[in-house]
This record gives C-alpha cells, sequence and structure tokens, in this order.
C-alpha cells in the first residue's frame, strides 16, 4: 500500500496519546506530526519556524486532530523543562517525544570549522540528550510510553566521507538512544532509533537536482529518495503499542542503502 494513500486506512493506535514531535515544522517532522495525529495522538508540534510550525498546527486541527504549536529551541534546557511543564500540566501526562529536529553539514574533517562542529553538536546530539532527559523523566512518571530518536544511515556508516560533524552527532544519538534503552528498560519507557536513507526533505533540495542528487539515488539500491511519510509510518509503529517489546533497536528506513 502506497503510504502516501493512507489518511483514511491508518489504525486508530494511538487514540488518547500525548506527544512532542521536535522539529515538526517541515520535513520528516511534519509528515510525522500528521500521521501521528491521524493515528489518534494529541501531539504538540515543536521547532523554531513558527511561520510553518503554526500553519501546519492550524491544518491539523481544523481537520479536527489535537495539534498545536510550540516554539522551541532543542539546545536550551530550561525551554525543554518549561514545554514538558505546560504538557503535563495541560493534559496530565506526556506519552511519547520523536526527537527529530536536526541539521545537515557536508564539511569533511579537514574544513569543517569548531564553530560548525559545535553548532551541529548542539542541534543534533544535545537537544536529544535534553529531550531524551526531560521527556524520558515525564514519561516514566506519567506510566510509561516511547521515545524515538532521529539518526541517520550516517551514524553508522562513513557515507562518502564527508559530514564530519554531522556523522560523529548521529552517531553519537544511535549509541545514546541505547544507552537510555537499557537505563529505562524496567521503567517503562522505549526508547528506539530510526536510520532515514535519502529522503526527499528541505534538508535534500539543496543538491537534490545536482550530480550529487543523483548520486544519492543511483547509490540506493530502490533507484529513488524515500518519502517523508515512509519515515512517519516507522515512527508511528515505534510509539505505538505494536512495538512494545522494542527497545534499544535500529530501523533503517533507506530503501536498501545500508544492505550494501
Amino acid at each position: 500500500m502506497d503510504p502516501r494513500n493512507q489518511d483514511e486506512e491508518v489504525a486508530m493506535r494511538l487514540d488518547g496519546s500525548i506527544g512532542i514531535v521536535t522539529g515538526g515544522a517541515q520535513g520528516i517532522g511534519a509528515a510525522t506530526a500528521q500521521r501521528l495525529a491521524r493515528e489518534g495522538a494529541t501531539v504538540i508540534v515543536t521547532d523554531v519556524l513558527d511561520d510553518k510550525g503554526h500553519a501546519l498546527a492550524t491544518s491539523l486541527a481544523l481537520e479536527g486532530h489535537g495539534v498545536s504549536y510550540r516554539h522551541l529551541d532543542v539546545t536550551d534546557e530550561a525551554a525543554w523543562e518549561a514545554l514538558v511543564s505546560e504538557v503535563r500540566a495541560e493534559h496530565g501526562r506526556l506519552s511519547f517525544v520523536v526527537n527529530n529536529a536536526g541539521i545537515g553539514t557536508l564539511e569533511g574533517v579537514e574544513d569543517e570549522t569548531v564553530e560548525g562542529w559545535q553548532r551541529t553538536t548542539d542541534i543534533n546530539q544535545k537537544g536529544v540528550f535534553l529531550g531524551m532527559k526531560h521527556g524520558g523523566r515525564a514519561i516514566r512518571e506519567s506510566g510509561g510510553g516511547a521515545i524515538v530518536n532521529l539518526s541517520s544511515i550516517f551514524g553508522a556508516v562513513g557515507g562518502f566521507g564527508g559530514s564530519i560533524a554531522y556523522h560523529a552527532s548521529k552517531g553519537a544519538v544511535r549509541l545514546m538512544t541505547k544507552s537510555a534503552a537499557i537505563a529505562w528498560a524496567k521503567q517503562g519507557v522505549r526508547v528506539n532509533s530510526v536510520h532515514p536513507g535519502f529522503i526527499d526533505t528541505p534538508m535534500i533540495e539543496q543538491v537534490k537536482d545536482s550530480p550529487v542528487g543523483e548520486v544519492l539515488t543511483a547509490s540506493t539500491p530502490m533507484g529513488r529518495l524515500g518519502r517523508p511519510e515512509e519515515i512517519a509510518a516507522a515512527i508511528a509503529f515505534l510509539v505505538s503499542d505494536d512495538a512494545s517489546y522494542m527497545t534499544g533497536s535500529e530501523v533503517y528506513v533507506d530503501g536498501g542503502w545500508t544492505a550494501q
């Protein structure tokens, strides 16, 4: 079944759940917020792209879904504390967190700057850590739930030898996920990572129609870019009780890229 045509067919697996999706204004985050809401979840979309975030939340709310938007800089611990407290005060609990916010880089080991390295690490790694720290505690105190961290195929393999800061940050997300999964395994908090391949999102937009984009497509066994909805479907599964015996797992949605 084509995931682009599932709007009327998705199961209501998440009815009654309350969760946060970071980086939810566009791309994978927006597709995830849409999928989770249509499965019955109340979704708090967060981002720093306020206009896009508000527009998405308004559109989904008009469809009858429980979606709202909050500005969130994922590197700001005080902002995380305030958000989680606000969600618990308004809804009484927190069921899941999808740590999706992230940025991409192209610079290799000789060209990356300390400033670029730090910015990438702050958003991609520190942001996930803070989401787990504050979101995970609230989920545990709410009786259990799930965290899904967005890593990448480049969190597990060396790729093309560039994007050194991106690789480092996404590799850290992979192992942070496993550490937290073990820590919470008997406390009702499941933590898994999703590793997208080359997905047709704004992050890929700058190279999509260039020779680089052709290489990305040609090097993927399925011969195409992935769609945000295909990542969202995997995230929805991991958030749901259908994945109740999964924690510390890595889910690759990459058109076969890492199978080579």
